[in-house]
Order: structure tokens, then sequence, then C-alpha cells
């Protein structure tokens, strides 16, 4: 396999969140039109300067990002449109870096919303994937709390995990989420209440799951150069790595397709896991979070349950994760999930923040998970972003 090439003048800008609403009955459309415009202005741009666009949706049907063109006035020389869930937000940055990079754009918008009809979640569920359609719900059986049911069992039978240990990851993202105004879930969460709560599907309970709401988020991709020029604060991008299908021989996932390629992740950002100041995982279930504190290289498989009950998970902790309270906190506005820890991460290199900042943090990495498709995750991806320098 050949070396691939750096990042070197690649700047990523303008991180915007709308805030997320428990049920919608806007479009999709509408919501990533509210995030594009908000970065937009936030870098001081107009529709007409962009010359690169990236969408991520689920509910966007039967539109595309070739849709989405014509109905928001863009004339992009470079598109791209990213049905990967949760792992869109990493995939949509490295494509639109390499676009910038090559010239095919100046300025590239990535960008994911996603409505939340009261029926938008059964309706996605029914269509979800062709595995899903012919192996799992004509016997009754579907959707994400089944799958990740056997998935917590079978971590917990294999390495000792307790719900106790989950309740730690969860906890401590309710307490980070006290500290982002955006965050749909506005009380405090012990660890009795955790313990104590409804279940769902053994050895799953309510506080494992994600609340599905809408909402959406973007950022922009352009040189550190016109960053500079335009006094915008920014991240650069030490490394990224994407993943498909890998580990299909496991007979139940257990790790994820980021093991095949970490070494290069960190080679290539010429850092390790010790220098890294806060790490944002796709979190829309604990387990998956602590499988990739192991999969990323924190501590090793089978560990994570050690890891979370000898580290302070919150924003002010040893080991700041998902500061803004996470989708498990801040709640899952669709494809926006895989972009949630992103842009997060983006504010909290680049200093602003604001209530989850974590003190003196210059490297994040954000690592995303995504497609459940009949029993496992198919697509992994993870980056590295470094604090960037603007005059």
């Amino acid at each position: 396999m050949g070396k691939r090439l750096g990042y070197e003048g690649i700047a990523v800008t303008a991180p915007f969140s709308t805030p997320y609403q428990r049920y919608s009955i806007e479009t999709a459309h509408w919501w990533i039109a509210r995030a594009l415009r908000g970065s937009l202005r936030a870098a001081g741009l107009k529709p007409a300067d962009l010359d690169g666009f990236s969408a991520s949706s689920f509910t966007l049907f039967p539109d595309t990002a070739v849709g989405l063109t014509q109905h928001l006035g863009l004339v992009p020389r470079w598109l791209d449109h990213i049905p990967m869930g949760g792992a869109s937000g990493v995939v949509a940055l490295r494509r639109a870096a390499r676009a910038v990079q090559a010239g095919d754009a100046d300025f590239v918008a990535c960008v994911a919303g996603d409505t939340n009809h009261i029926d938008s979640f059964r309706n996605m569920l029914s269509s979800f994937s062709r595995f899903a359609q012919d192996a799992s719900y004509p016997y009754g059986y579907g959707g994400p709390n089944a799958n990740f049911a056997l998935m917590t069992d079978r971590y917990m039978q294999e390495f000792g995990a307790t719900r106790k240990d989950f309740g730690r990851i969860c906890v401590a993202q309710r307490e980070n989420a006290l500290k982002n105004p955006n965050a749909v879930m506005k009380k405090q969460l012990t660890l009795e209440q955790y313990l104590s709560a409804r279940p769902i599907a053994d050895p799953i309970a309510l506080f494992d799951c994600v609340m599905p709401c809408a909402g959406s988020e973007c950022f922009l991709v352009m040189s550190v150069e016109e960053a500079t020029r335009r006094n915008l604060p920014f991240a650069t991008i030490g490394s990224t790595i994407e993943r498909h299908n890998a580990h299909a021989e496991d007979p139940i996932q257990l790790r994820g397709g980021w093991t095949l390629d970490i070494d290069e992740l960190y080679e290539m950002a010429d850092c390790t896991p010790d220098d890294i100041d806060l790490l944002q995982t796709y979190d829309d279930y604990p387990v998956i979070s602590m499988m990739q504190m192991e999969d990323l290289g924190f501590c090793d498989k089978g560990s994570g349950p050690e890891f979370v009950r000898t580290r302070n998970l919150t924003v002010t902790g040893d080991f700041p994760h998902n500061t803004s309270g996470g989708q498990l906190s801040a709640g899952q506005a669709g494809a926006a999930g895989g972009f949630i820890g992103l842009v997060e991460a983006l504010r909290q290199v680049q200093g602003v923040a604001g209530g989850t900042q974590v003190k003196d943090a210059r490297k994040a990495l954000v690592s995303g998970f995504g497609m459940i498709n009949y029993d496992r995750g198919v697509c992994t991806s993870a980056a590295i972003l470094k604090s960037g320098v603007s005059a």
C-alpha cells in the first residue's frame, strides 16, 4: 500500500450547529439550509462563493445533494453526497480537503441534517437497507436497540464489563451536556438513575439509547491561505482514515475498522494517543464508545471497562470525552450525528467551545461509526484535528 499524501495547507473552519428539536414539521432541506447559512455567515461568504458542496442526510428523500443545489441556489463545480450515517462527517472532511488540495474547489461546505417527524424514524428503519429488509424485518426484528443489545451483551460476557461501566460514560456525557446550551437533555443524570432506568432491550436501558431529533451541522473547508486572509479561526488536519466492511468474518462485532488503519492515523499526524487532548466518539450506545477507546489505541482491547473506571470523562477531567454531551445527551439528529463530534472538536481546538471548552486543547481525535446493516456497523472513520493559527 502506497504512502498517502498529508493534508498540508488545508483549513477547517466556521463550525455551526442548529439547536436540536425533539420533533419538527420542517423538511430536512430546511434544517440543512439553516446550518449552511450559519457557516457561510460565520466565514463572511455568500452562497455564490461556494464552489464545493457535500451533504449527508437520511430524510432528504427523494432528493440527494443534487436536488439541494437547485433548492438552495448553489452552483458548485464539485459535489458529493455521503450516505454513511455516523461516519459521514470525517469522510466528508477528508474528501473536501482533497478537493481543495487538488484545486477542484476553493470553498467546500460540508453539511448534514435531518428532520424528525412523528413517524420519521419508523419509516427510515423500514427501508434502511436490503440486508435489513431481507434478513431482519420479516421476522419482527429490527432497529438499533436490538442490534446493540446483542453487541452489548456479548461485550459484557467477553470482557467483564458491567452496566455501571457503561453508566460512567453516559453520566459524564450528561454532565458535559449541561454546559452545552444546545443539548436536548437538560437534567442531571446520576449513576443511580442510570442503573434503575426502565429496560429497553436487555441489557440496554433507557439512558443507553440515543434520542432521535431534528437538527443540522455544518463546517467549511478551504486553504489555510484563505482562512488566514479572512482572519478566521481554523483547525488543520493531522490525518484521517476511513474503512468499510472491516472484520466481516467476526461472528459479532466487538471491534471496528479503525484497528486496520490506526498506525497510519497516528503516524501521519506525528502524534500518539497520549498527545490527544480530547476524544469525540460516535456514541449512539455507550458500548460503541468503549470499543472506540480500545480500537483507537487509548487502551488495550477488552480493557475499556477498567479504563473508564479510572478516568474522568468530563470537560474538566483527565480524559475529556464527547465534550458537548455527545448524541446520548445532546441528541441524534440523523446523519448530523456523524458531524456533532467533529464540529465540537473544531470548536475545541479553535478555542471557541464556550462552556464546554477543554483547557489548552490543541489536538482532538474524532471517530465515526455508521450504517448498522443487519448485524454490525459497516462504516468507520477517524480524524485528528490540530489548532491552526489565524493572522
